[in-house]
């Protein structure tokens, strides 16, 4: 699937952040990724109330729906990131994971949203990912 990942520099230069500004892709299927939490496959909480170990386990959880559609962490083209009581170290959290994950060349575009709450009130982070398949 061709990906063009673009950072012009009129912008922030966002890859230090572990995200593109701009992705632009083509492909045969795009696969919408729910919400993925620190749940493991028993409905358990992974990573109490640490937001890099629950992003860590959110991660896992995105990068399993990856497989199960036939794709990588690669396909995605965007992700948007829910954290709740949003704060500054919770952003180098996040940062930390996505690199983990990511290309730090060629990450998918991301928005990170601070949220007063999610579904379970253990939650301290939910993430949605957008994919593009060939």
């Amino acid at each position: 699937m061709p990906k063009e990942y673009i950072n012009p520099d009129h912008l922030f230069p966002s890859l230090p952040h572990g995200f593109s500004q701009i992705v632009v892709a083509t492909g045969k299927r795009i696969a919408f990724i729910s919400g993925q939490t620190a749940w493991d496959e028993g409905k358990n909480i992974v990573g109490g109330d640490s937001v890099l170990e629950q992003a860590r386990q959110a991660f896992r959880n995105v990068r399993k729906a990856m497989e199960a559609v036939g794709g990588t962490l690669t396909d995605i083209v965007a992700l948007r990131i829910y954290v709740v009581d949003y704060q500054a170290e919770c952003g180098t959290a996040v940062g930390t994971a996505l690199r983990e994950c990511f290309s730090t060349e060629n990450p998918p575009a991301s928005t990170w949203i601070g949220v007063q709450a999610l579904a379970d009130p253990r939650f301290l982070i939910e993430i949605e990912a957008t994919a593009v398949l060939d």
